[in-house]
């Protein structure tokens, strides 16, 4: 098992080992909020691995250093060309397509190269790995361009990268590091990784799980203005079916809203709609969904992955060694992407649902729409066509990406993952995902407010309802609540630290 953080939180401070980095360390170092330190171990390894490398590629054929790539990989390259190899395969790969990504995006890619660098088996000059600490320590990044990866390698994008290290492409944000010189041994060995891929999907994963966590919070909000029953939350529940992410959801709903393990069945209706009753049911799937999304993103960000795979294995006294492989091949995390946000899709399903059941006196015994007392006024009504939309557009975010398909390099590389599209659709997912809930938390707080609630500030549930009371605007006359909503979205952040 690895640690599960490498952090000195003392002086924000990420020790990146090449073995146990941590997803939450990798969307520290994006957001420039912690700074790297190669670890001094990690560093010996990589030099161990630079030094086997160029004895390899001036002893035999070793794929992109002595030879052509792709469909060219049984072109040799003359020892006199060898020195501008590199940067020829550099230039010629650096052309990715679109608009230029967010720095947090690119600095993501930048931390998780540099830690699976210091893996041991790129092959890669060291000085590479402190070129990119230092870029990350003062906020430089370089231009990479949205699309070019199909999932067997972000080339394109790296490419950029390694041409920005040589001092041939733009950086921006901070002063860039110094100039490298680059050659043969370095530039496939720099860009045979998925580390942008696995950067969005840590940045998504961070931000989707904090979101999905929030609406439970919004979920169980909503269960007190309906006057719901803690039954389906009951520990004997979910102890005869124990999937591990229901029992724990159920477990947290519990601890929110202050309901016992046994609670006493309700004096009312004899059971919930979907919405209230089935949380622990979709949300659990959802962070089981996150889990494993977060295991497949820690293995790939501490791995050596790099094709091919240089071994020096000195402590073994054995010659070095390199394997050609498709150890690049991303299926795990496409999987594991078009899993989680299949689950945070059902998750936002049932917030749609409860947002309906707000807009029913049967539910909340308030006007329909929780509209104020105009005659015939239409209150929230907007809120449900509003989440509906915004569903719509999640759901096809949804789609998986892993039933894309690709025949590249002359038919040489017949297969693609498409985790790379997996990861932009899941951050895409994130705001929209973010509108449907705040539509939900908008309505809530309003009929919490019209029945006079008085829930316990003690509670969790208490504080998130105290929260949201003092920044939402109290109005319930007929106006446009586009502002509402967007305020709502961004309280979601918050709702987990209470």
């Amino acid at each position: 098992m690895m640690p599960y953080r490498t952090v000195d939180t003392q002086t924000g401070i990420v020790v990146l080992d090449g073995e146990s980095l941590p997803v939450a360390d990798v969307v520290r170092l994006a957001r420039g909020t912690a700074r790297p330190v190669p670890g001094t171990e990690a560093m010996k390894r990589t030099e161990q691995s630079w030094d086997a490398a160029r004895e390899l590629a001036a002893s035999g054929r070793v794929y992109g250093r002595s030879t052509g790539v792709g469909a060219n990989r049984n072109e040799s390259v003359p020892s006199g060309a060898a020195a501008d190899h590199g940067l020829r395969l550099l230039r010629s790969h650096a052309g990715a397509i679109g608009d230029p990504l967010p720095g947090h995006e690119v600095r993501a890619m930048l931390a998780v190269r540099a830690n699976q660098l210091l893996a041991g088996g790129a092959g890669l000059r060291p000085t590479v790995v402190t070129a990119l600490c230092e870029a990350l320590e003062s906020g430089a990044h370089p231009v990479v361009n949205a699309f070019g990866s199909v999932g067997t390698g972000d080339i394109a994008a790296l490419a950029q990268m390694g041409l920005a290290l040589a001092g041939e492409h733009p950086w921006q944000g901070g002063p860039p590091p110094a100039a490298l010189r680059l050659d043969n041994n370095d530039a496939l060995a720099l860009i045979s990784s998925n580390a942008l891929t696995l950067g969005q999907a840590a940045l998504a994963l961070d931000e989707l799980r904090g979101l999905v966590d929030a609406t439970q919070m919004v979920a169980a909000l909503s269960l007190l203005a309906v006057d719901g029953s803690f039954e389906a939350y009951a520990e004997p529940v979910h102890a005869a079916r124990p999937h591990p992410g229901s029992y724990a959801v159920a477990a947290r709903s519990r601890r929110l809203l202050g309901a016992p393990e046994r609670p006493t069945p309700p004096l009312g209706r004899i059971q919930d709609p979907y919405g209230f009753r089935c949380v622990p049911q979709i949300h659990g799937p959802a962070q089981d969904a996150a889990d494993l999304l977060e295991r497949t993103i820690a293995v790939e960000i501490n791995a050596a992955a790099e094709n091919p795979l240089i071994r020096a294995d000195t402590a073994l006294n054995q010659s070095p060694a390199a394997y050609h492989h498709g150890g690049f091949y991303m299926a795990q995390l496409a999987l594991a992407l078009d899993h989680f946000r299949l689950a945070l899709t059902q998750t936002a399903r049932l917030s749609t649902s409860r947002l309906s059941a707000l807009n029913e006196p049967g539910f909340t015994r308030l006007r329909p729409f929780l509209a104020d007392g105009e005659a015939a006024s239409s209150g929230v009504m907007i809120l449900e066509y509003a989440a509906g939309a915004a569903l719509g557009e999640l759901s096809a975010l949804s789609a998986p990406a892993s039933l894309g398909h690709a025949v590249l390099s002359r038919g040489v590389e017949e297969q693609a993952s498409f985790a790379s599209l997996a990861a932009r659709q899941a951050l895409r997912a994130a705001r929209v995902y973010r509108y449907v809930v705040g539509c939900e938390l908008v309505a809530v707080i309003r009929a919490l407010r019209l029945r006079e609630l008085r829930i316990d500030p003690g509670l969790p549930v208490g504080r998130a309802f105290a929260l949201a009371d003092e920044v939402l605007d109290p109005d319930v006359a007929d106006r446009p609540l586009t502002d509402d909503v967007e305020t709502a979205a961004a309280l979601l952040d918050r709702f987990n630290d209470l």
